[in-house]
């Protein structure tokens, strides 16, 4: 079989082939910790639950308007009001199976041969890997631990050019659980605006924040109609196996990838979109309980894994990674990640899973109980001791 040449172009996202091997470990009789999946440990709230049970039962189980159904697009655009003080018509709202269709749709309609698009480096993986699938050129911005992982705003400004036809931005930020600050959204704003440049700000972990106010790139002048606001319900409302996703985004751009919808999953299921209705109009208790144990778990992994020689760890203002640097240890970030699973049960992720710029580091994810965090950090202390010895 001769496959097209385009499909070698395709990365793939590590979490999922670390997992299987984590699992397959554990099949041999060994006990993991798991940090390397990124995705709520909690229930969905029964709620949500009861909602979609409901509709099922009303029979919301046909086809249905692939750009999404009216009344939850209508919620979606009251809750990005809300959120970002941005009045804005349901008509500016695709809702997909989960938030990452939404990265893939994007960028086939508006990316092609010779274009240019620019992202932070590391990233989530499969922004450069539909960058490369368009044959359009991927520019890497590399995140530097010395600014927090943000990005450098002279980087990027010289790394502009007249093909640059996106720049990708994630605040909070994966891997890392880096925040841009206000100033630094507002220079990218004016970059977009100064060269007619789209922007593409994932959003998705908007709720999970320690510090501060978000804000986003869309509220600001003239940026509305240049922006592409992803976000979803995986992350805030612990839905990640519901797949329910959705952006704000130009209206010349709606059409296009709702033909794509069309032409590849028709829609959402309609079930799970009334379940999502329910998510934004229900109680919003779980989301503050949520975050205030993630901070919980931020700060003891954090704090112990800055206790491990060799490895050093900034305090993430967002999302639920850490992004230790663990350079010291003399030892390539992929053969690390490694050892830590085949030798301490303990499975983690190569920071070159998220890119290039990514080596010298891991992601952990805390998304798991304190109790296994305490054990992962005593796991790879001794792992650390006996690889220094």
């Amino acid at each position: 079989m001769r496959l097209s040449k385009k499909i070698a172009r395709l990365g793939t996202e590590s979490a999922f082939k670390v997992l299987a091997q984590a699992q397959a470990l554990e099949a041999r009789g060994m006990d993991v910790v798991h940090l390397e999946i990124g995705e709520p440990d909690f229930d969905t709230p029964k709620n949500i639950c009861d909602a979609c049970a409901d509709a099922v039962g009303k029979g919301y189980t046909h086809y249905c308007n692939s750009q999404g159904i009216l009344p939850l697009r209508a919620e979606i655009a009251r809750e990005i009001e809300r959120t970002r003080g941005v009045s804005i018509s349901p008509e500016r709202i695709v809702v997909t199976p989960g938030a990452k269709p939404i990265i893939f749709y994007s960028i086939l309609a508006l990316l092609e041969e010779g274009d240019e698009a620019i992202y932070p480096n590391p990233l989530f993986p499969i922004y450069e890997s539909m960058i490369n699938f368009t044959g359009a050129k991927s520019v890497a911005i590399p995140l530097r631990e010395e600014l927090e992982f943000r990005l450098d705003l002279d980087e990027l400004k010289s790394t502009i050019t007249p093909r640059t036809k996106l720049i990708i931005i994630n605040s909070p930020h994966n891997p890392t659980g880096g925040v841009l600050e206000k100033d630094d959204i507002r220079s990218i704003a004016d970059l977009a605006r100064k060269h007619d440049i789209i922007v593409l700000s994932d959003e998705v972990y908007e709720h999970i924040i320690y510090e501060g106010e978000p804000l986003s790139i869309a509220s600001l002048p003239g940026m509305l109609d240049r922006t592409i606001l992803l976000s979803g319900f995986s992350k805030t409302y612990a839905m990640t196996g519901w797949r329910l996703g959705y952006a704000v985004m130009p209206p010349q751009l709606v059409d296009p990838v709702v033909r794509l919808i069309v032409n590849s999953v028709s829609c959402t299921p309609t079930f799970i979109q009334h379940a999502g209705i329910e998510a934004l109009t229900g109680p919003q208790d779980s989301i503050p309980k949520m975050v205030d144990e993630f901070r919980k778990r931020r700060d003891l992994i954090v704090e112990g894994l800055n206790k491990i020689p060799g490895i050093s760890c900034l305090l993430p203002k967002g999302a639920f990674y850490v992004f230790p640097n663990v350079k010291k240890l003399g030892m390539g970030s992929k053969q690390l990640a490694n050892y830590l699973l085949e030798e301490a049960g303990v499975a983690t992720l190569s920071g070159t899973d998220f890119g290039r710029y990514g080596e010298g580091y891991l992601r952990l994810s805390y998304a798991t109980s304190l109790e296994n965090i305490k054990k992962a950090l005593e796991r790879i202390n001794t792992a650390v001791v006996k690889l220094k010895t």
